[in-house]
């Protein structure tokens, strides 16, 4: 049975560097994850090389999540520590900045190509940071994850790499279901409306009109003039359906359905969607894929498309019914 960490702390140098890297990589990575996208992917990547430890559960925004002292511990004793970057864990960044000095640091959403990325209309030179929201674009972040581990334990490269290209068909597979359902989706009908613009990406790449009461970044408040423009286009547009999200406060949606309901046209609220966090943990909406296939089905049903029940493989809202 190889040595334990711990044991490994109390080797005399010089026996220690005897020990082969074989025998050091038999204990799992410890890893620290900040999203819960990027803790999904890299245990589904790291498959039982890994142990994970996420930071941000469900419901939680990146975008004001301030690390606790337990947080600072877990990732200051981590093998390496895995964040999306650009921009979106915001008030980690200078922590993160000087822990790399120490400890390996992964910003996998820096591996999206910059013409690829979107730019942030409210932080001058700063891009959309919601690169989850496209398959295609989450790609690179998938690769750049398996590229990390591999660094990190390059003897199951193999493994890594076998895990990685059976996760990628998965995502191919899902965003071939968007274009298809989202799709048919009528013509008049193809405009997202959220409480924030993290669906921009999401536009993009499936169509969409995509607007957003608040800006990237739920720290920016969305004022009472931008509240009544919202209204006036919803009722000018005829716009019936909105959506809220589970990590930003439905206060502004509310707001709206009232405006337009003052001005003799009904809102209703298509659903919920996942934006900055996944579902409840240990269900389907609980993983990349899962929040991926609950937003595409919600949305392409609520605008008048036509989607299967329970979305591409039938799994939406099975674990939550046996909890």
């Amino acid at each position: 049975m190889p040595p334990s960490r711990r044991q490994l702390s109390l080797i005399p140098l010089s026996l220690s560097l005897l020990l082969s890297p074989a025998v050091l990589a038999q204990e799992p990575l410890q890893l620290v994850a900040t999203t819960g996208m990027v803790t999904d992917v890299l245990n589904e990547l790291g498959g039982d090389r890994v142990e994970v430890k996420g930071l941000m559960g469900p419901g939680v925004d990146p975008h004001l999540y301030r690390q606790t002292r337990s947080d600072v511990t877990a990732m200051t004793r981590a093998d390496a520590v895995f964040w999306n970057g650009l921009n979106l864990e915001v008030q980690l960044a200078d922590f993160l900045e000087r822990l790399e000095k120490r400890t390996p640091v992964f910003a996998v959403g820096e591996a999206v190509p910059r013409e690829a990325r979107m730019a942030d209309e409210e932080y001058e030179g700063q891009p959309d940071p919601h690169i989850w929201m496209d398959p295609a674009r989450w790609r690179h972040a998938v690769e750049a994850i398996r590229d990390g581990l591999i660094e990190l334990d390059p003897d199951h490269e193999a493994a890594f790499a076998e895990r990685t290209e059976a996760y990628l068909e998965e995502l191919e597979a899902l965003d071939a279901y968007a274009h298809e359902v989202l799709q048919s989706i009528p013509g008049g009908a193809r405009v997202l409306v959220t409480a924030h613009d993290a669906f921009g990406y999401f536009g993009d790449a499936y169509d969409l009109e995509v607007l957003g009461i608040q800006g990237f970044s739920t720290e920016s408040e969305a004022g009472l003039a931008r509240i009544e423009s919202m209204v006036d286009l919803l009722v000018e547009r005829q716009i019936g359906a909105i959506f809220v999200e589970t990590s930003v406060s439905d206060r502004n949606i509310r707001a709206l359905i009232e405006g337009a309901d003052s001005q003799g046209h009904e809102v209703r609220i298509g659903g919920e969607l996942y934006s900055d966090a996944m579902g409840p943990e240990g269900s389907y909406e609980g993983t990349w894929l899962g929040m991926f296939d609950h937003n595409v089905t919600t949305i392409a049903g609520a605008l008048g498309g036509e989607v299967p029940e329970g979305g591409r493989l039938g799994r939406l809202g099975e674990a939550k019914e046996e909890q």
